[in-house]
């Protein structure tokens, strides 16, 4: 017999509507303008300031609380061993879809932590850096898996993450270009000892399953989020998005997608939906949406992008 477990309360998760996670913003001020946000959109998204204030002021001062009961536990473990060690920065991880509004949302997160009046330091990190680069990917024919797991150099970004939380003065991550839509040879961003640091990709919440005594990216994380929507929402803004693409970005003949910027309106919507249904779809329920319940915070969004109802992991 099946238990409906949300019905008995038994449920990990406590559910807040849109309007009811905004009471819990408290007096916490709103830092960001409308300018700022103009800086802080993904294509085709319309966060506004009054969702700004309704959604993430409060995950903002939730993430404060947090970050402050984080750092009095590692002082008092500090304080017990008789030493004064470096402070060990607190990790944020954001998973979810292509084009779900993850990486708007790190961007939002990141302004509005390092408006805290002690004004922290927030790094964001993306792992597309990880990826292996093209000629990698090509030689094991992995090109049309890109994003999936098997596509990423998880060994780097399991030593990256470990020297960043090892407090390490300074620490190298790879950059990943979407011009060229492949990893920057010369290029990295330095990481130097951030009190706060928000790492934002597609498969962060996975684990190793099956493979006992393996560490994983989400065993560094002191929280994560996962941005969430029905898929047929996500097909729907990604298409949106490959269109915008192909009348920008994709005109630049240097861009590894020019191909995709003489495709008439017809052709392109039918191109974008293919992509999809053999990549982009299939890496969703795989790989990504199974990982939604290892979050400690869902954003559940609605058809127009705006988050409907969030959820927090209990404790």
């Amino acid at each position: 017999m099946t238990i409906d477990t949300e019905q008995r309360g038994l449920s990990r998760y406590l559910d807040f509507t849109h309007s009811q996670w905004g009471d819990l913003r408290a007096a916490t001020p709103l830092t960001l303008t409308e300018a700022d946000l103009r800086h802080l959109r993904g294509l085709n998204e319309r966060v506004s300031l009054d969702e700004v204030a309704e959604i993430f002021l409060p995950l903002s001062r939730l993430l404060n609380l947090r970050v402050a009961a984080t750092q009095g536990l590692y002082h008092a473990t500090e304080t017990f061993l008789g030493r004064t060690g470096n402070q060990v920065p607190f990790v944020i991880g954001i998973a979810g879809s292509v084009a779900v509004g993850k990486s708007t949302t790190a961007r939002i997160l990141q302004a509005l932590l390092a408006r805290w009046p002690n004004s922290p330091r927030v790094d964001l990190i993306t792992t597309d850096g990880f990826l292996y680069p093209n000629r990698v990917l090509e030689a094991r024919g992995l090109m049309n898996r890109k994003g999936f797991p098997e596509s990423y150099d998880v060994r780097r970004l399991l030593q990256f993450m470990s020297d960043v939380k090892a407090g390490f003065p300074e620490v190298a991550a790879p950059l990943y270009s979407h011009q060229i839509y492949d990893i920057v040879p010369s290029g990295s961003q330095l990481v130097r000892k951030p009190d706060i640091m928000i790492v934002e990709g597609l498969n962060v919440l996975q684990t190793g399953e099956g493979q006992p005594g393996r560490l994983f990216v989400s065993d560094l994380f002191d929280f994560s989020i996962y941005v969430d929507a029905d898929e047929a929402d996500i097909e729907r803004w990604y298409v949106e998005r490959f269109l915008t693409l192909r009348d920008t970005v994709f005109r630049d003949p240097s861009a590894y997608f020019h191909r995709y910027a003489h495709l008439t309106h017809e052709q392109a919507i039918e191109t974008a939906h293919g992509i999809w249904r053999s990549i982009n779809g299939i890496n969703l329920r795989e790989n990504i949406l199974p990982t939604r319940e290892r979050a400690d915070l869902i954003l559940e969004k609605g058809l127009d992008h705006r988050v409907t109802h969030v959820k927090l992991r209990k404790r």
